[in-house]
């Protein structure tokens, strides 16, 4: 596959890499896709490419300058066009308060570059389409997490509408699945789709069944499942405080589900969730609440502070037919984007 950097990538990826379960994702508050189902708007029913290599690359370009505008000035206004869904609630919040907290600027601003781009674009009818762009960041550059990739998805809704990015995943260097092409393009896989063991529309709401009440479920033990759970019970508790958790999904409009077909029948999917976390001190005692929270919320805090977190995970999930752990965590990205004392 021939490489260009950014600013000169023209063509899209002639193969996908091979390699073994996604790494996990970064922490929580880096800046953390809508349902590829057909919808057909001004009788537009050609399967197409969802962008031309033209298309995905400057709309890769805009993203990263926008971002980086944004990071360096704190300011959420500049790259609130260039980003939507999940990524764009975790981005947005995060900004906000650090307007609050550093209304100067980011005095650790580092600017970000993503290099090395392809893109993985399914073909499908109507809107929304959308694609993935596979890139290597300037992030992790000199850490043991060099040569991680960074999978940023766009979506766009209409024909006069901009390129906007949903979701970020950071995956190991060889960690990609082998993805299902036809005709050499990606494929994308319907949110209502029986082909694998858990519908890509249904991973929501089961997530948020499956933290709150526990058992079996298709999900396999890990950080984001069991072990996420056992933190919670440990942590439910503590002289003085008491620690509530409620559990939303979050699949609907550009918060929906993306998916992309494996070669081994299974999927690659994107989806999100909310996440309710209250805490409660006793009588005489007030939540510990700092600045960076503060400056996201709403009301007085009495005896209660109540956050809500916004997070994106990425999964891989078996072909139907699996029943044991037919869902295994690639990664997750979270952040706090409101913050209500009481």
């Amino acid at each position: 596959m021939r490489r260009l950097r950014l600013e000169r990538q023209t063509r899209r990826s002639e193969g996908p890499r091979r390699g073994g379960a996604l790494a996990a994702a970064a922490a929580a508050t880096v800046v953390a896709l809508t349902a590829s189902g057909c919808v057909t708007v001004h009788g537009e029913t050609a399967v197409v490419p969802g962008a031309t290599p033209d298309e995905a690359s400057a709309a890769l370009a805009a993203f990263v300058t926008a971002f980086n505008r944004a990071d360096k000035a704190n300011d959420p206004t500049l790259d609130a066009a260039q980003v939507t869904g999940p990524l764009g609630a975790i981005n947005q919040a995060g900004l906000k308060s650090k307007s609050v907290t550093q209304p100067g600027g980011n005095p650790d601003h580092q600017p970000l570059e993503l290099r090395d781009a392809r893109f993985l674009v399914p073909a499908k009818a109507g809107w929304p389409r959308w694609f993935v762009a596979d890139a290597d960041a300037s992030r992790d550059d000199g850490t043991p997490q060099a040569g991680n990739r960074w999978l940023v998805a766009f979506l766009k809704g209409g024909p006069d509408q901009p390129w906007k990015a949903a979701h970020l995943a950071i995956v190991g260097p060889d960690a990609m699945p082998g993805f299902a092409e036809e005709k050499g393009d990606e494929v994308p896989l319907p949110a209502t789709s029986k082909a694998t063991a858990i519908a890509p529309e249904e991973l929501s709401e089961r997530y948020a069944e499956y933290l709150k009440d526990g058992g079996t479920g298709p999900f396999a033990a890990g950080a984001h499942t069991s072990q996420w759970r056992e933190k919670r019970a440990r942590t439910a508790q503590r002289p003085g405080l008491a620690t509530q958790w409620i559990d939303r999904p979050a699949d609907t409009g550009d918060f929906a589900p993306l998916a992309l077909a494996t070669e081994d029948g299974g999927a690659l999917v994107f989806f999100a969730s909310r996440h309710y976390e209250r805490q409660t001190t006793a009588k005489g005692y007030r939540p510990k609440v700092g600045p960076e929270l503060k400056a996201l919320m709403k009301g007085e805090v009495v005896n209660t502070v109540t956050k809500e977190w916004m997070s994106s995970q990425v999964v891989l999930v078996k072909p139907a037919g699996t029943e044991k752990d037919a869902v295994t965590f690639a990664g997750r990205l979270q952040g706090v984007v409101s913050v209500e004392g009481s």
